[in-house]
């Protein structure tokens, strides 16, 4: 499923790739490749990071073309490790967090980056700076006052600062700093020696998106090993993320109403949630779906009385869903606190690599579902919701249209599962045998957007380096700049619009 050619090696998601036939470009090759991609309307970089080699670095990126379906890997090096790299993000500015990362994991320099900043703060960070001593972007003038928000903040969330630079109640510039905690994932997936301590630190990465993460892990792990599931389980996983994304779309739906005082969605938006993580902790135990996804087959398997059950959920879900669905969009407090709103376009989507949600609702056909299926997703084609105009009110009716068009896309889920439900699942493996100097890369869809987990295997087959991309990473940026020229206190509404991952950001 790989192809290499001189400067690339072609090949599909969850599919591994020798290490071997990877080319290693020279840098100024390399700038070509990544500058080629971002003039692609259909094409962005998966992912891009550095791993420790003798005497320097080896880089490895992965671009995504959404129109062919592939996923293009490539490499480069740098010798001497007090060498520098001219930096991408000047010409390519969705390469800066990328860029930041490794300049502050590894002390690489990356000359003329526009915004040579920490990204997330790890304990062994090469740079030497405490989180206190952040470099907020500053601007000097009597007129203007500075206003921050966290690390600490009101609800029970996790920590983040945010630091505005206001003109009376008008928002000039919105600098948002994380790293304030971590819990050093991607080392611990190369510390913890058993498969099932692995599976489980994949989906404690974002405690919302268990199944998200968990079925990246699963498929990243099954490719490296060469182990190829049933179709019936694959189908069974597409079934979970897509209760998922109703769940967390439906809870998300209910807090944004809070955010604009109509108490009354709030209320019901957040009723409706409950039945639907509660089916999901009857099927597995654990109402975030904790345990359902294990590599190569399951301890929770699909069966005739789950489906009757969840078929006659969605019926009464989707009823009272459109009820205050319509209810909720057709009131005209809301329509005024969500209609243009934290707009941002499609240009500067583009321009810091959006993902998911905010990638779709401005006019970005980008969701890996349809671009890089895996799954059940392979089976039953699944066609994206695509909106244009970028705002709140974009963000809140991309949900509605998602959960309706998941509902039915389970149905035809179910559909399908009944063609192959004879077929009796494997129990997971406690123990696999990986390729050895592989490469493999594999993307899921959770309900924020593009996941992305990527690992490197050594001669024996052990995992040498493992990368965890969450959408976050990507789009805290747009919240930064949906907040320019709007007055303060439009930033609750438009943060819980984005509603972004702290830990799943700094790991």
């Amino acid at each position: 499923m790989s192809t290499a050619t001189n400067s690339s090696v072609q090949t599909v998601n969850g599919f591994s790739t020798s290490i071997d036939k990877i080319p290693v470009l020279s840098y100024g090759h390399f700038q070509q490749k990544a500058d080629e991609y971002n003039k692609r309307p259909g094409a962005h970089c998966v992912t891009y990071y550095a791993c420790a080699v003798d005497n320097g670095y080896q880089f490895f990126a992965c671009f995504a073309d959404d129109e062919t379906h592939e996923l293009e890997i490539v490499s480069h090096q740098l010798i001497n490790k007090k060498a520098e790299l001219l930096a991408l993000t000047k010409e390519v500015p969705s390469f800066h967090g990328y860029e930041r990362e490794m300049a502050e994991n590894f002390g690489i320099k990356f000359l003329w980056h526009p915004w040579p900043k920490p990204l997330r703060f790890p304990h062994d960070a090469t740079h030497g700076l405490k989180i206190s001593q952040y470099p907020f972007y500053r601007i000097d003038s009597e007129d203007l006052h500075e206003v921050g928000v966290g690390p600490i903040h009101a609800g029970v969330i996790e920590p983040g600062h945010f630091r505005f630079i206001c003109n009376g109640e008008t928002v000039l510039h919105l600098e948002i700093q994380l790293g304030w905690q971590h819990r050093g994932i991607e080392k611990l997936m190369l510390n913890k020696p058993n498969l099932l301590q692995k599976n489980i630190l994949a989906e404690s990465i974002t405690g919302d998106t268990a199944i998200g993460h968990g079925l990246a892990f699963a498929q990243l792990m099954e490719g490296l090993a060469g182990i190829e599931v049933s179709g019936r389980l694959e189908l069974e996983r597409s079934i979970a993320l897509e209760l998922e994304r109703i769940a967390v779309h439906t809870g998300d739906l209910s807090a944004m109403c809070t955010d604009v005082a109509y108490q009354f969605g709030s209320s019901v938006f957040g009723a409706l949630r409950t039945p639907i993580v509660n089916y999901t902790q009857s099927w597995c135990g654990n109402r975030f779906g904790k345990g359902l996804i294990r590599v190569s087959g399951s301890y929770y398997p699909f069966n005739d009385v789950l489906k009757s059950r969840l078929l006659a959920l969605l019926d009464e879900f989707i009823e009272r869903f459109e009820t205050i669905a319509d209810r909720t969009f057709d009131l005209d407090s809301v329509f005024r606190r969500f209609d243009d709103i934290g707009t941002i376009t499609e240009k500067q989507v583009r321009q810091f690599g959006g993902v998911g949600m905010v990638a779709r609702m401005a006019g970005i056909k980008r969701d890996v579902r349809w671009s890089h299926p895996s799954s059940g997703y392979k089976q039953v084609p699944y066609e994206p919701e695509v909106l244009t105009t970028g705002d709140v009110m974009a963000r809140a009716l991309l949900r509605r249209r998602e959960i309706e068009k998941s509902i039915d896309y389970l149905r035809d889920l179910i559909h399908k599962w009944d063609d192959v439900k004879e077929i009796e699942l494997e129990k997971p493996r406690r123990s696999i045998k990986l390729q050895s100097n592989a490469f493999n890369l594999s993307m899921t869809e959770g309900w924020r957007g593009e996941i992305c987990h990527s690992a490197i295997t050594d001669k024996n087959g052990d995992i040498i380096n493992y990368k965890i991309k969450d959408p976050s990473f990507h789009n805290w940026m747009g919240l930064g700049l949906a907040l320019r020229d709007l007055e303060i206190s439009d930033f609750p509404i438009n943060n819980k619009s984005f509603d972004l991952s702290y830990c799943g950001h700094d790991l």
